[in-house]
């Protein structure tokens, strides 16, 4: 799970972090402990219209939209984004890749064999490297390599501008083996996840020294080693151009060239259909839209709220917000001219977009509700439990997946996910859905339903953390168009409000990274979801053993709960911004099913700029929903997001990526245990019972795999939904003329 570090490096003192009550962790002494059948298979397969190399044509150009043209082409700095991964799968060598199970696999092109040689005194490993694996300059790959990449991420030498050395800190030494086609690996400590090291592994030209680190792969890869190299960086068209690699060893590209181009979300449907992209991710509207088109029953340029409304409907609301007639009548009529025009541009676009196919699967990722256990109510174990078994977590995913024929299984691990081998479902550790339990929990806590709550005096706000809008002041923070709501009453009961309508969508994102560990990264490796919902205020549920006919104090809801005066409100944070529609349905779901326990949110919308920065990041917030990547290396990749915070020098609290503030010494324990065996199944079961115990400490309650929806040009094949597996771009390119691929399996199959 991993970029390291998405944040700034946070400090933020909270004592109640430091522990949890030892009766949370008693969890049963099994839980987590199967063996490896509980990993099952994965959820979706991956949807990428395979086919036999015979049958992909030699040459062409596959143009494939990303989110932008990276900043830096070194993806172990803190501003590499997934794009810097997508360059680095197409153009270097990595010892291992990820299968469609989610799990590592030895790469034969460039590794013979990779064995731990010995574990006493010291655990060495031993890499046999492909005869025929060289660097595009023709120098072969080699333990100079090996040894530039530890030196450069081992931790040691700050003038290197790393984003991470986990693992590589672990490394005593490298040396060439008998030949100098083998390269020797001695560890300090022993190290579990020894095979996540060199992948990508860069040539010692940029690892030799800080100056080439931290400047000589940022802007191009002048070097590489795969069946692509980097041909052309454009940033005025926002362009990066692979060509075929002259000097690949392997199975030879399929496709002349690759030619990625930055193309906003909103503009890939038209981008698309105007023939100048062939692969792109995209959003559920878009999803539906080409799929409407295909059968010719997609939703006219209305489509929206209002959708189905005629172009005279559409003309005679506006004439009416405008005015008389008389008034408008000029101004209807170019407004029915230009309105001609949108339709005759729709339905053109419509027509093209014929020829494109959804690809679709579920990203090797999840979203969690997030609970700041830092201060305020959530300090509270029981409180936070209360939230957890509040939430329905089958109907949120439905919410999210159903509408897309995707798999609607809640997520049953924090540590991995469904056909990766450390996946079991511990969410038993705290329990499913259950009101009464919730409202006993919250009762025990001390929040009393209809409770006296007193007045607040100017600026005191009802408990929560922090419990004011923020720094930014009430109106217009950083960016964004900030609303607070008060809610959590049992809202609106039409399932029919704008965002729950939406179509549960490729869901927005803050993925929190995937490959670095340890330094901020800027705002261009968040990616974002957003947009309002709208929220009407009813009656809530009354709460837990409320005293029978206790009036609830003057302008308080009816079953609001009080504790010492205050009411129970919690503030829920969202991103406002386009794209984040499915993460403001699932809020708008979640603050309903709170408000049946009684509990009551405040929503804040920010800005998608100010979203993890100005909030998660720095702690502003009680509840929040982000997401995480799975990774084949949990005990590496995930302790960082789990790890109790400590003090730092200067008397703060470091917490890493752990934004919820809350950990324990047991599952620092279990993390510590796997990352040093070098057995399997053991590592396996540590890891089960470390997520059996953050379950049990319910600050983060995983919900859904996200959606992948990817959008493809009939002919494209082996590319699309790519699910856990490492994209294979060699065997890239369009299908034959004549050639029948076989069908795309199902989603769900």
């Amino acid at each position: 799970m991993s970029k390291p570090y998405d944040g700034v490096g946070l400090r933020a003192v909270m004592r109640s972090v430091v522990f949890l009550a030892a009766g949370a962790l008693a969890v049963p002494l099994l839980a987590g402990c199967g063996d490896s059948d509980e990993a099952g298979k994965p959820l979706a397969r991956q949807d990428v219209a395979p086919a036999a190399r015979d049958l992909v044509a030699d040459g062409g150009t596959l143009h494939w939209a990303v989110d932008a043209v990276p900043e830096t082409f070194n993806t172990f700095q803190s501003d590499a984004d997934a794009t810097t991964t997508r360059v680095a799968q197409a153009v270097l060598p990595s010892m291992y890749r990820i299968d469609a199970n989610g799990r590592a696999r030895r790469n034969p092109d460039y590794l013979e064999s990779a064995k731990v040689v010995d574990t006493e005194p010291k655990q060495v490993v031993l890499y046999k490297l492909n005869q025929q694996a060289v660097w595009s300059d023709g120098r072969e790959i080699g333990a100079a390599d090996f040894a530039a990449q530890w030196r450069a991420l081992s931790g040691k030498d700050s003038a290197y501008w790393t984003a991470r050395n986990a693992g590589y800190d672990r490394i005593e030494k490298i040396e060439r083996g008998d030949d100098d086609l083998e390269v020797r690996v001695t560890f300090a400590r022993p190290y579990s996840d020894w095979q996540s090291l060199f992948s990508p592994l860069y040539p010692k030209d940029v690892m030799g020294t800080p100056t080439s680190f931290n400047d000589g792969a940022r802007r191009t890869l002048k070097v590489t080693a795969g069946p692509f190299l980097v041909k052309k960086v454009d940033r005025k068209k926002a362009q990066v151009r692979l060509t075929r690699n002259p000097r690949w060893w392997g199975e030879p590209a399929k496709l002349s060239e690759i030619q990625l181009t930055a193309v906003p979300r909103a503009e890939r449907a038209a981008a698309l259909a105007a023939g100048k992209i062939e692969l792109a991710e995209i959003d559920a509207a878009d999803a539906q839209r080409i799929e409407g088109a295909a059968k010719g029953s997609a939703a006219g340029p209305l489509a929206g709220p209002g959708a189905g409304r005629t172009a005279a409907k559409a003309l005679r609301s506006w004439a009416l917000a405008h005015g008389s007639d008389e008034e408008t009548a000029e101004h209807e009529t170019q407004a029915r001219t230009e309105l001609r025009k949108a339709i005759a541009k729709w339905e053109r676009q419509q027509k093209a977009l014929k020829d494109f196919e959804v690809r679709r699967s579920l990203e090797p990722a999840y979203t969690q509700l997030a609970l700041n256990g830092a201060d305020g109510p959530l300090a509270d174990e029981r409180v936070r439990r209360a939230v957890a078994r509040a939430l329905d977590r089958k109907a949120l995913a439905e919410l999210v997946l159903k509408p897309l024929g995707l798999p609607a299984v809640p997520v049953g691990s924090h540590l991995a996910l469904s056909g990766q081998e450390a996946y079991a479902d511990n969410s038993g550790a705290l329990g499913g859905q259950d009101t009464a339990e919730a409202q006993a929990l919250l009762t025990d806590a001390g929040w009393v339903a209809g409770g006296p709550v007193r007045e607040e005096k100017k600026g005191e706000k009802a408990a929560g953390a922090k419990g004011e809008k923020g720094e930014k002041g009430e109106k217009g923070e950083k960016g964004g168009k900030d609303e607070e709501e008060a809610s959590g009453e049992e809202g609106s009961e039409d399932e029919g409000s704008d965002d729950e309508k939406s179509q549960g969508g490729s869901e927005g994102a803050y993925i929190v990274g995937e490959d670095d560990k340890g330094h901020a990264p800027d705002d261009r490796q968040l990616a974002q979801e957003g947009t309002q919902y709208k929220h009407q205020r009813q009656g809530g549920a009354p709460g837990a053993y409320a005293p029978k006919g206790t009036r609830a104090p003057a302008g308080a809801a009816a079953g609001a709960l009080a504790k010492d005066g205050k009411a129970l409100s919690l503030r829920f944070v969202v991103p406002s911004g386009p794209g984040s529609e499915p993460l403001r349905t699932v809020a708008a779901r979640i603050t309903k099913m709170l408000g049946k326990v009684g509990i009551r949110t405040e929503t804040l919308k920010v800005s998608d700029e100010s979203y993890f920065k100005d909030h998660i990041a720095s702690g502003e917030y009680d509840l929040a929903l982000y997401s995480w990547p799975a990774t084949a290396f949990p005990a590496t990749d995930a302790r960082p997001i789990y790890a109790k915070p400590v003090p730092a020098a200067d008397g703060s609290l470091s917490v890493e990526q752990n934004y919820t503030r809350v950990g324990t010494d047991q599952v620092d324990q279990l993390f510590d245990r796997a990352i040093t065996t070098l057995d399997a199944g053991e590592e396996r079961s540590l890891i089960r019972k470390a997520d059996s115990r953050i379950w049990a400490a319910a600050a983060s309650i995983p919900l859904y795999q996200r959606p992948q929806l990817t959008a493809a040009r009939r002919n494209v094949v082996n590319a699309g939904a790519f699910g856990f597996q490492t994209p294979v771009y060699e065997d890239m390119g369009f299908l034959k003329k004549g050639a029948q691929a076989p069908p795309s399996p199902s989603a769900s199959d």
